[in-house]
């Protein structure tokens, strides 16, 4: 199983930020992710360094069986240094607290950037696909082939009546969390976003930011995620998220159609703004470049800047985070360095004259 370059992947673009998938001017990307441990070791929170060690090594000689079907390559995480481990976890590799945890750990990575296996996060093994787009039967298709084939190598600690066994018991059962990242501006322009999240929440849906758990919504990005897994079934799962989503895609819509038809002035101000200061800004925070990001995306999708792609405003969203910057600038930069360079970074992808990219 070859390893990971890191400096390969910094350079390309991942199949979830194509924006290729189905309706993807509102759904970003489907992602499902299995938590599965060894029936032969402790969980992590209970597992010696040895332990660690031997649950890495067990898991990875296993996957390296994966690797000329699934096209994985494999990364030591704990021989990372942070600007590396921060990368992946940007790039949605790996989770925060795989990047900083203790002891032995890693991720295989497949070539499209669908599959990454994480080894020695919370738990001894999570499983996870992405896909571009609302595409959720599909990368259920893929996880579900993924965990019969490790399954072939590894016991799995299960229960017959209550399932998968997990360090959070929030995830007993199928281990499952099926997910869908959502690009929401129209619905907090319009001031519907609450609305919204407290009609999930009665259904049992999460609603968390960019990076999953903890983490705070950003560019008016948002993830969608089942709370409940014990009792249910995986398909049980894949369809409760799949029934709530198209709701949330009409109602982003019709909030879009709306602000097009009653403010179509602000709106387009509000559009023109936000492309203006990144086309021209000589400094500028990542806070601020999502969320003006985040205005352009919405203005594109609505046909009110015709010469953006979706693409190329995906890989904006990605390249001008903290860790994707340096790796991009080939240097560690401070914060006030950041922003030059992100800047710098937005102008140059930007301002196009014949077609061709503004260096300054």
């Amino acid at each position: 199983m070859a390893a990971v370059d890191l400096e390969e992947l910094v350079r390309s673009t991942g199949e979830w930020l194509r924006g290729s998938g189905p309706e993807s001017d509102v759904v970003m990307s489907s992602r499902i992710r299995l938590a599965r441990n060894l029936a032969d070791y402790p969980f992590i929170s209970r597992a010696s360094p040895a332990d660690r060690t031997e649950i890495e090594k067990t898991l990875r000689e296993g996957i390296r069986k994966l690797g000329e079907a699934f096209h994985v390559s494999y990364l030591d995480v704990s021989k990372l240094e942070g600007l590396d481990r921060q990368f992946l976890v940007e790039r949605q590799l790996i989770s925060r607290e795989h990047a900083d945890s203790e002891g032995a750990r890693g991720v295989a990575i497949d070539d499209n950037e669908q599959v990454s296996l994480m080894i020695n996060e919370e738990d001894h093994l999570r499983i996870q696909v992405l896909k571009s787009g609302f595409d959720l039967a599909a990368a259920w298709e893929k996880i579900n082939a993924i965990d019969d084939q490790i399954e072939s190598f590894a016991t799995y600690a299960f229960h017959e009546r209550l399932g998968y066994l997990t360090a959070c018991p929030t995830n007993v059962g199928t281990g499952m969390r099926v997910s869908v990242m959502l690009h929401l501006p129209a619905l907090v322009i319009t001031r519907q976003i609450d609305k919204l999240f407290r009609s999930l929440q009665k259904i049992s849906l999460a609603v968390r930011g960019l990076y999953g758990e903890g983490s705070q919504a950003m560019g008016d990005f948002y993830q969608i995620s089942n709370q409940i897994t014990l009792g249910r079934s995986e398909e049980e799962l894949v369809k409760q998220v799949s029934e709530v989503v198209p709701s949330i895609i009409d109602y982003e819509r019709k909030a879009r159609e709306y602000l097009v038809r009653e403010s179509k002035q602000n709106l387009h101000d509000r559009v023109s703004r936000a492309y203006g200061i990144l086309r021209t800004a000589q400094t500028i925070s990542s806070e601020e470049t999502m969320h003006l990001l985040s205005s352009v995306r919405m203005g594109v999708n609505l046909g009110l800047i015709p010469e953006l792609q979706i693409p190329t405003l995906n890989q904006l969203f990605i390249h001008t985070q903290p860790a994707h910057l340096q790796k991009l600038s080939g240097s560690e930069l401070d914060t006030a360095d950041r922003n030059i360079e992100r800047a710098r970074y937005l102008r140059a992808h930007l301002n196009t004259e014949d077609g061709a990219a503004d260096k300054n």
